[in-house]
């Protein structure tokens, strides 16, 4: 039986995994592309801008219907409409020639996309045993900065200097995956325990008002508070970097350079914070992690070399990513199994609005003359914050125990 328990959960996070790899590429595909689609559709800068913020924008919408759904009719059948969803439109990206078309299947594909991540977060988490959700995700989750690395190499290849190659890549690779979850990807045994169980029948439909009830109310608004500005922080990493490093005076090469030890660093932070969330107390590991966001940041502002450049982009990319991992893995922790999904999926939509807004704040305070010390200096409040609301929320989970 435990040989049976363990395979389940080796083959749910690999696949999960697959998919996140898929997640890291998409999120890389526009600033990579970005050049050739505003040739191609003669695009100015505020139209690109736009064509960027459709895709993030799309995430919203699908994290609440998928973690919705997810609760009603399965988490595997909801992941492989998402990511089917994700493949066609991104597919169409390539094929389409009016802007307003562009932005609809960006926010399309945006959306399966945004449905795809809750899913992956519960099936992970439920594949193993309450001990151990924050590595499982944390391994599952590990798999966007590979994807982002990945894409970064290829773009270096004569291969990515098309553009329509980076979407063929990010429409045809999860159509591959299709498959491979229909026949091998387990559905949830927690899900179908909660369906088959009398008394929790109504319960396990998923319903939003299930999360602002006298139970989940609190929790709720601190996760989602957290979320919102994590991510915030998070997305002005991802988006505005390599330019961050030009204004602090060093090149593009070293920027992009700069990226991929961000990037790498990522990866491996990601692991470790999820295996200490479940071996060390959990209020210890969020001072950890958002006390490395921060040092990061002052070694960015302090950096002066192009090594001290390097390691302080390695940090910030080890506990900035790794941060997002470890609070996936806490969505899974302090919601019940009936609301588990759809607990996630809101609160990745209100982070998704973070995400939004932080790179469009970042461009602001560039435009307004602040430079890359302004916005560095701007994300330590966002991380300040983030890290109080996941401090009271551990302490809410431990009088409730």
């Amino acid at each position: 039986m435990e040989r049976s328990d363990n395979k389940h959960s080796v083959i749910t996070v690999a696949i999960c995994f697959l998919i996140a790899v898929i997640e890291g590429l998409d999120i890389q595909a526009a600033g990579i592309a970005a050049a050739g689609i505003r040739e191609a559709f003669g695009l100015d800068s505020s139209q690109l801008g736009v064509f960027f913020s459709a895709g993030i924008l799309g995430l919203l919408p699908g994290a609440l219907i998928g973690g919705r759904y997810s609760d009603r009719i399965g988490r595997k059948k909801v992941l492989i409409w998402s990511v089917a969803v994700f493949a066609v439109f991104t597919l169409c990206t390539v094929w389409i020639s009016s802007f307003n078309t562009l932005l609809l299947v960006r926010f399309l594909a945006g959306a399966g996309l945004g449905a795809a991540m809750p899913n992956l977060i519960t099936l992970a988490s439920e594949a193993v045993k309450p001990e151990n959700r924050g590595r499982a995700v944390g391994l599952m989750y590990c798999g966007m900065p590979v994807g982002a690395a990945i894409l970064s190499y290829i773009a270096s290849l004569d291969f990515g200097s098309n553009w329509k190659n980076i979407f063929y890549l990010g429409g045809l690779l999860p159509i591959i995956v299709i498959p491979i979850m229909m026949k091998f990807l387990p559905e949830s045994r927690e899900f179908l325990k909660a369906q088959n169980t009398p008394k929790t029948a109504v319960a396990t439909q998923g319903s939003f008002k299930d999360l602002f009830n006298s139970s989940n109310l609190m929790r709720t608004c601190l996760i989602s508070v957290s979320y919102f500005f994590t991510l915030m922080v998070v997305y002005i990493m991802l988006s505005w970097l390599p330019s961050l490093f030009m204004e602090l005076g060093f090149t593009r090469k070293e920027g992009s350079t700069a990226q991929f030890f961000f990037m790498v660093s990522a990866m491996i932070g990601t692991i470790i914070l999820g295996m200490l969330t479940d071996r060390w107390k959990k209020a210890y590991v969020i001072v950890l992690m958002y006390g490395g966001i921060l040092a990061g940041l002052f070694c960015l502002n302090a950096a002066s070399s192009l090594t001290q450049m390097y390691m302080a982009s390695a940090l910030v990319g080890a506990f900035v990513i790794g941060c997002q991992g470890v609070l996936y893995a806490f969505g899974s922790i302090v919601y019940p199994t009936e609301v588990r999904a759809t607990g996630v999926g809101m609160a990745s939509a209100v982070g998704r609005v973070g995400a939004m807004l932080g790179p469009a704040i970042a461009g602001q305070l560039l435009a307004a003359g602040f430079g890359a010390a302004g916005v560095i200096s701007a994300a330590i409040p966002c991380i300040v914050i983030s890290a109080l609301f996941m401090l009271i929320l551990v302490r809410r989970m431990q009088t409730q125990a």
